[in-house]
């Protein structure tokens, strides 16, 4: 099963690179369905593997020039500060029985694991949706909407606090849509923001927690293999036809997921 779990790693690894999110997407599933990790231990071990993934991975686009520093910034300042109050506050006040329908039992780790399905479900819509080409040398010189960056940094901070993403799914819809980075830039600046993101977030989580490090560090030293062969084929691959590609694939797991945890426990 380890070996199954090492194999999906990669893949962690290669959807960060190739799109700028996803990982966590693949890794709190891989952690819980094939590492038998705890639900809300695995978002603890997400956000290092995810982080510490997307640093690596940050430099090759950083060094193409792909990375805007102003976005990354705005973006990530409320992101950190929203991610340490989740962590401190709201996840352990979560209780480990949340409430009961009928004869079903909503544990904290089932609700975490539903909360981040309907997530990805949602995502996957402003992935699969087609949406008119831009340009993007118009899009380098459109003014920067500084309230929207500093809102959907809040937003995402809290998404990786509670339930252990980066927040790719939900940060590259926002950079392309909403603050209309052209596509390759949107890639490596989510790289950044998911770096600063989920390792402020796991280092808020250090405090109670005793981490398996052997596990932690195989995991992320295979992901950052898989990221480094996605920046490669990134530079080959038309983002266009990714993201929609990625949008099913997303919409799919987030629908296995609500029925791996309410119907076929």
């Amino acid at each position: 099963m380890n070996i199954a779990g090492y194999i999906a790693s990669i893949f962690i690894g290669i959807s960060l690179g190739l799109i700028g999110g996803g990982g966590s997407i693949l890794t709190v599933p891989v952690l819980v369905y094939l590492f038998s990790t705890d639900a809300a231990l695995a978002t603890v071990y997400s956000l290092f593997i995810v982080g510490i993934t997307s640093l690596a991975g940050s430099y090759a686009y950083f060094k193409k020039g792909l990375v805007n520093l102003r976005t990354a910034v705005v973006f990530g300042i409320p992101s950190i500060a929203a991610v340490f109050l989740t962590r401190t506050f709201i996840v352990p006040a979560i209780p480990a029985e949340v409430f009961t329908v009928g004869s079903f039992m909503v544990t904290k780790s089932i609700l975490l694991m539903l909360l981040f399905a309907v997530l990805m479900i949602f995502a996957s819509y402003s992935m699969i949706k087609k949406s008119k080409p831009d340009n993007d040398a118009l899009l380098q010189n459109k003014a920067f909407n500084y309230p929207l960056a500093i809102l959907q940094g809040i937003l995402v901070g809290t998404v990786t606090g509670l339930i252990g993403a980066g927040g790719g799914f939900l940060i590259i819809p926002v950079l392309v849509n909403l603050l209309k980075l052209p596509i390759k830039t949107a890639i490596g600046t989510s790289l950044v923001i998911i770096a600063i993101n989920s390792l402020s977030g796991f280092l808020f989580s250090l405090h109670h927690l005793s981490i398996d490090w052997l596990l932690l560090l195989s995991i992320a030293g295979v992901a950052i293999v898989g990221i480094l062969i996605g920046s490669q084929l990134a530079a080959r691959i038309n983002g266009a036809k990714l993201k929609p590609a990625f949008g099913w694939f997303v919409l799919v797991m987030g629908i296995y997921i609500i029925l791996k945890e309410t119907l076929l426990p």
